[in-house]
């Protein structure tokens, strides 16, 4: 088995180095945004899109023109090329007909600057350094060792920090996770992860516990002269602030996904459809929404929770340890009694409180809903993973006939 591991540290270039490393990024974004343009006028005129090895043949004669020299001499040419490689795959995710993803957009300076190198860098270890082609050796914050084979490098720059990341090859053997333990996670804003076995995780609610430092300093961004030497300054506090939101949210589930990871062989989770959770309440102008606010609070706090990361997280860390996650349908999952099948709404008396019309039986709420989720994901490994699993056992009578 073949494992891909990143590992990414901050960097501590020097001043002129920064200034390469900005020309780098520039180089590459200035090459994204004019093959998008050339990309949208050929399909404006009915022609099929460039393909990577008809983009890239355009370089040479870029850094042939007097206007476009700099690309020769500004940026190394695998990252030119790299960042092609990158446009191409976003343009066929964008016409992909099982999966479509958004057009790929302009990118703005300053936002999401970064650019690859596939080779002709050096990593040095032992005096915590990188040597980046054209930029020469780059000290980097060396906070744990590398494993594997280093294959390509990625320099990106976030808020007013700039991090390589160093992607790694290494061929294992097949492993046997350690753990024959299985558990059901019921994903919740109050309560971040439920597990079947009693076990709850807090939510960290990252966001919402900057949510009002961010909000000033945007309104003091706002307030200012645009592109300002103020203005500027007030940007790069902002960055910092999405930045810290972002990196103890990452932080975060990295700790919660491992823990979870070591200690359980199977995983099951509900197969969550975050865009369609998340989607504005707000409606149109002739059908206008209800409870548009509390449902856009609603919305802050399931994005605040990064369920999706969660769950990708868990795929690969169970994959390298041996262990494998399931997925089954959300639905009633939190209505059923895990005792008797009972399913219905009255079942859950509150967000906490679950308590059974049928038997009695009281737990609490999102526990429950772990435990129907851990005999899914077990009915789904039965049958071999086909199908989907029929949760109620027993369902609601109707008026019409009666208990």
């Amino acid at each position: 088995m073949i494992i891909r591991k990143a590992y990414k540290y901050a960097l501590r270039p020097g001043t002129a180095q920064e200034r390469d490393l900005v020309r780098f990024a520039g180089s590459c974004r200035f090459v994204w945004n004019r093959v998008i343009a050339i990309q949208k006028e050929r399909l404006d005129r009915g022609e099929k899109i460039l393909r990577y090895t008809e983009a890239a043949d355009l370089l040479p004669a870029w850094k042939r023109e007097q206007k476009t020299a700099w690309l020769k001499s500004d940026a190394h040419s695998q990252s030119l090329q790299q960042a092609l490689r990158d446009l191409d795959r976003a343009l066929l995710d964008a016409f992909s007909k099982s999966n479509p993803k958004r057009f790929p957009r302009f990118k703005t300076r300053g936002r999401g600057d970064t650019f690859r190198i596939p080779q002709g860098f050096r990593l040095d270890e032992a005096n915590s350094r990188i040597r980046v082609p054209k930029i020469g050796w780059l000290r980097y914050r060396n906070s744990r060792k590398i494993e594997g084979t280093p294959k390509n490098i990625t320099i990106s720059r976030r808020a007013d920090r700039w991090f390589v990341s160093v992607q790694t090859e290494a061929e294992v053997a097949e492993s046997r996770h350690p753990s024959d333990g299985k558990v059901g996670i019921d994903l919740g804003v109050k309560i971040f992860a439920a597990l079947s076995d009693g076990t709850m995780v807090a939510p960290l609610a990252s966001f919402r516990k900057l949510e009002k430092k961010l909000a000033r300093t945007q309104r003091s961004l706002a307030r200012k002269e645009k592109f300002s030497s103020n203005w500027k300054k007030q940007k790069a506090v902002v960055s910092r602030v999405h930045s810290r939101i972002a990196s103890a949210r990452n932080d975060f589930l990295h700790k919660t996904s491992t823990a979870i990871a070591k200690n359980h062989g199977m995983v099951v989770l509900e197969d969550l459809c975050v865009k369609a959770m998340t989607a504005s309440a707000s409606g149109t102008i002739e059908h206008p929404g209800r409870n548009v606010k509390a449902k856009s609070g609603l919305n802050k706090s399931i994005l605040d929770q990064g369920w999706f990361e969660f769950r990708r997280q868990l795929e690969y860390k169970q994959r390298w340890r041996g262990g494998h996650v399931l997925t089954v349908p959300p639905r009633n999952t939190s209505r059923t009694c895990h005792a008797c099948g009972h399913v219905s709404k009255d079942n859950r008396r509150s967000q906490a409180r679950f308590k059974c019309v049928a038997c009695g039986r009281g737990a609490h709420a999102d526990i429950n809903a772990a435990k129907n989720i851990l005999a899914a994901g077990l009915a789904v490994e039965a049958c071999g993973g086909i199908g989907a699993p029929r949760l109620p056992v027993k369902q609601e009578p109707t008026e019409a006939f009666g208990p």
